[in-house]
């Protein structure tokens, strides 16, 4: 092992992870700072840079032809910028005191030691992965990287059955599921939680659960699955759970993930309650100042409840990430925190959450109002127009905004946004009655679905003030 080079008149900034908060901050950086002033060296230990996870259902699925398509900055371009972008190479240690990481090659296994005077740590998230017989089995997959996409497909092709069973029916979970619907799957779902998408309420994760079985999908809710049954060519050929058992031709597991931070823990860096990463608003690693960490191996404050929370998303990643590389590029800027939404869709269904769910209030502390309703996605008369319903949680007393929960179809999920900008504002249903909306009968109903939920919660706060 050898130190990379010995300290020279410009800063280097050490990226660990080459997707959405690393090279994120690293180009930010670099467009604040040119080569003279800053040197950039940044690992990654996959194929790929700056890709959308969340697009891999879809290119699963035949709705995105090629990788590339997802890819937002390939490594050369990367490099064209004078970023020193080493792929297929992971970090396996964080030498804090010392301001440096050990490296290691993937391919040949070298290991060199490169020092830092600014450190970004962007290493995501892992997929739960449980201890079960058979789980290492081929034709058993996750769906984290593009990686997992491609060694996914390369399976099915080598496949001639055609039944799926996914693990879980959270937002991957529903994502893959619909996949295999259009690849022509048989498609079943096993999951754990009483209704699919545990990020909703019961009650409306139920409309989901219709919605699944109406397009063919078999839901098994309230079962743990036990083992992976094989065959005799070692492959996976069933699903078992306590009480019954599933074939399948493929397996993927959509179990949720967990915050990539086992080289942080090991250098001793704060971690919170969900294993991420503990920052302050400028995403600095708290105690550390020339340590910066973003993306899904952090905690984020929710802006809602006063809690950190464990949220991997894409959107929060690349806001990290330019958060991040205006610090460390000499400028200041600050990530707030979030209100925690969230949309995703199965076939025709959109799914859409933000805020708190009424366990999420409960846990916080907070006493609170709860309607639905059911309304149209266009005024009732205009052709085509879709039912949806919308949930909406009030504080109790003050009518303080908590969260909103939506199920439908088309224009159902992204009126969530209406309820996201509330929150944010920490706005009270009273005052969101009274936002001017755009309308016309192709877009809404004179009334938009939103805003009679917060009418509805209006009357159910004030009737409980009498």
């Amino acid at each position: 092992m050898s130190m990379s080079r010995a300290r020279g008149t410009r800063e280097r900034l050490v990226v660990i992870g080459g997707d959405a908060a690393g090279m994120s901050a690293a180009s930010q950086a670099r467009r604040l700072k040119g080569p003279d002033e800053l040197e950039i060296v940044a690992f990654e230990r996959g194929h790929f840079t700056s890709y959308s996870a969340c697009g891999i259902p879809y290119w699963v699925g035949g709705d995105v032809a090629a990788p590339e398509e997802l890819i937002a900055r390939t490594p050369e371009e990367h490099r064209e910028r004078d970023i020193d972008l080493r792929m297929r190479t992971e970090v396996v240690e964080l030498d804090v005191a010392g301001g440096r990481v050990r490296a290691r090659d993937v391919d040949s296994g070298e290991e060199s030691w490169t020092s830092y005077d600014k450190l970004v740590i962007g290493t995501g998230a892992r997929p739960i992965r449980p201890e079960l017989p058979g789980v290492d089995a081929p034709g058993v997959h996750g769906v984290q990287t593009l990686d997992d996409g491609q060694a996914l497909l390369d399976s099915l092709a080598r496949t001639r059955g055609r039944r799926a069973v996914v693990v879980g029916a959270g937002y991957i979970g529903v994502e893959m599921a619909e996949a295999f619907v259009n690849r022509g799957y048989e498609v079943t779902v096993v999951n754990r939680a009483t209704e699919p998408m545990s990020t909703l309420d019961p009650d409306m994760g139920r409309l989901v659960h219709k919605a699944m079985e109406g397009l063919g999908i078999t839901m098994v809710n309230d079962a743990r699955v036990t083992a992976l049954r094989t065959g005799d060519d070692g492959r996976v050929r069933a699903v078992v759970t306590e009480d019954a058992e599933y074939p399948a031709d493929v397996v993927v597991l959509g179990i949720g993930v967990r915050p990539e931070t086992t080289l942080a823990k090991a250098a001793g860096l704060p971690l919170g309650q969900h294993d991420g990463l503990l920052t302050d608003l400028a995403m600095r690693v708290r105690g550390h100042e020339n340590i910066w960490a973003g993306g899904d191996c952090v905690e984020v404050l929710d802006l809602v409840s006063g809690q950190e929370r464990h949220i991997a998303l894409g959107t929060h990643a690349n806001k990290h990430g330019q958060i991040i590389g205006t610090n460390v590029g000499g400028g200041y800027a600050t990530f707030p925190g979030v209100v925690g939404t969230a949309v995703s869709k199965v076939c025709d269904l959109e799914i859409a959450r933000t805020g708190l769910r009424e366990k999420d209030a409960h846990r916080a502390g907070l006493q609170f109002e709860a309607v639905t309703i059911e309304s149209t996605s266009r005024a009732g008369y205009y052709p085509e127009a879709s039912l949806m319903t919308v949930k909406m949680l009030a504080e109790r007393r003050t009518g303080r905004l908590l969260g909103v929960q939506i199920v439908g179809r088309e224009g159902a999920a992204k009126r969530v946004d209406i309820a996201a900008v509330a929150l944010t504002a920490r706005m009270t249903v009273e005052q969101m009655t009274a936002l001017d909306l755009g309308y016309a009968p192709p877009f809404s109903p004179v009334w938009d679905p939103v805003l009679v939920a917060a009418r509805k919660a209006t009357a159910k706060v004030q009737a409980g003030m009498r």
